[in-house]
């Protein structure tokens, strides 16, 4: 296998100083994750120092170490790429990485659906020629760097996820990443506590457009309310080719029809005046959008729409963002909608639908378990109680809560739907384990920092779940 990086490679990247000779066939930042033969990043982080972490990288293979400075307890003869800075390192290595590339680049930003669009990239891209994407949600000021730094040269395609919770993180990562297609997969209140107003948000997303390549086009959602923004700061950054998606007509990719079942969703859909149809694992009008996306981008690329539309269907929806998990119970089973990995007014709402849309078996129940909603700013707690709306147009049974703002959405309700509410997810925990039965349809969401993966544990713990 080709080297990803050499020393003399990555010591010109970052203008450092290789103790040894080396080849490193990837990178790395966590010793627990580290390969044998990858390139380990001493980053210093929020009370940890990855130079702390260099001798346990070494004894398990790694081809070499980027520091800083030279750990006393990694041994004499252990190779190194000295740098000034390895944060900055990193970057370099990404800039690097970037500049060698000879594939078409993509770009994905925006409120919510990131990560499921990039997944859905990969697959599409894929059907196409060689495609890299970013590990996980790896989508922030080391993410994307450490993500870049390990794209291979002659892939054909590349899927980045870029995000941001402050401004100028956007037009910093994004001119790491120079995309060729710049694809804003949805504008919503998230982040709220930092930039005060949804135009703020939209504004900030759009220094996405600002990294574009000469030539490079943008990908905007039809149907928000912040499009007509987005089109005038792109156009701001020079952009010339701007594509939308979504159900709006004149769309230049729209959503035709739409037909659903428990776990998967069958497409029609127009595409640059092509007609496909699209078949993936997952359900929701949200999945909809992600995928109308996802061929846009293909066409934008000028690859094959139904070539992509045939590789996405085996596109199911990814653990916390979607994904069912089947819960053995006496009597029969009850099914989990796992979105507990982040959540935002928009995205509850779309979480919520999919549970509406849901059929409980006999004697069953729509259960939603919802967790805070964080980073809302001052209106946190309207914001919450304002779901109460669609916890009613979902048909939604009982509602379990937990956290300060979600009490808001719970005080809300009438009694009939109060399942019980708790300062934290383990508070409310055992309540939800107690409460399932079999036939019951149950929907965990909260942000990320809600810990609803908590809820998910125990009643997977209860029950072996798979």
């Amino acid at each position: 296998m080709n080297a990803l990086w050499t020393s003399q490679d990555a010591a010109a990247a970052t203008l450092g100083r290789a103790s040894h000779t080396f080849e490193a066939h990837g990178v790395s930042i966590d010793t627990r994750t580290l390969k044998p033969g990858e390139l380990f990043v001493a980053l210093k982080g929020d009370g940890r120092d990855g130079h702390d972490f260099v001798a346990a990288a070494i004894a398990r293979g790694a081809a070499a170490a980027m520091v800083s400075r030279l750990p006393s307890d990694a041994g004499q003869d252990a190779p190194f790429l000295l740098v000034a800075n390895t944060q900055r390192g990193l970057e370099d290595l990404g800039r690097a990485a970037r500049a060698r590339a000879v594939g078409r680049i993509v770009g994905v930003t925006g409120s919510a659906g990131k990560t499921t669009t990039k997944e859905m990239l990969r697959l599409a891209l894929g059907a196409l020629g060689s495609t890299y994407a970013s590990a996980s949600s790896y989508n922030n000021h080391w993410g994307v760097p450490l993500s870049l730094a390990q794209l291979p040269a002659a892939q054909a395609f590349g899927v980045f996820e870029i995000g941001m919770n402050h401004f100028g993180e956007v037009r910093t990562l994004a001119g790491f990443v120079r995309p060729d297609i710049a694809l804003v997969t949805t504008i919503a209140p998230a982040h709220l506590e930092y930039f005060g107003s949804i135009e703020a948000i939209a504004d900030a997303k759009s220094e996405i457009f600002e990294g574009l390549s000469p030539g490079g086009t943008a990908l905007l959602p039809a149907d928000n309310d912040c499009t007509a923004r987005l089109f005038e700061r792109a156009r701001q950054a020079g952009v010339n080719r701007i594509l939308t998606f979504g159900e709006t007509q004149g769309s230049d990719a729209r959503l035709i029809s739409r037909s659903e079942s428990a776990e998967s969703m069958r497409l029609e859909a127009e595409v640059l005046g092509r007609r496909c149809n699209v078949r993936i694992g997952a359900a929701g009008a949200h999945m909809a959008h992600n995928a109308l996306a996802t061929l846009l981008a293909v066409a934008a690329l000028e690859g094959d729409i139904v070539d992509a539309a045939a590789a996405l269907a085996s596109f199911a929806a990814l653990k916390g963002r979607g994904a069912r998990i089947a819960l053995p119970l006496p009597g029969g089973s009850a099914e989990i909608i796992d979105e507990s990995y982040n959540a935002n007014p928009a995205s509850m709402r779309a979480a919520l639908a999919l549970l509406g849309s849901a059929n409980p078996g006999v004697e069953g129940r729509r259960i939603a378990v919802l967790g805070d909603m964080l980073e809302l700013g001052s209106e946190s707690s309207l914001l919450h109680a304002k779901l109460s709306g669609a916890v009613e147009e979902a048909g939604t049974d009982l509602v379990f809560a937990c956290g300060r703002d979600m009490r808001a959405l719970f005080d809300a309700l009438p009694a009939s739907r109060r399942g019980a509410w708790g300062e934290t997810s383990s508070a409310i925990a055992s309540q939800v384990v107690r409460s399932s039965r079999a036939g019951d349809v149950i929907l965990i969401k909260g942000s990320l920092g809600s810990r609803m993966a908590v809820i998910l544990d125990a009643l997977k713990t209860r029950e072996g779940a798979r």
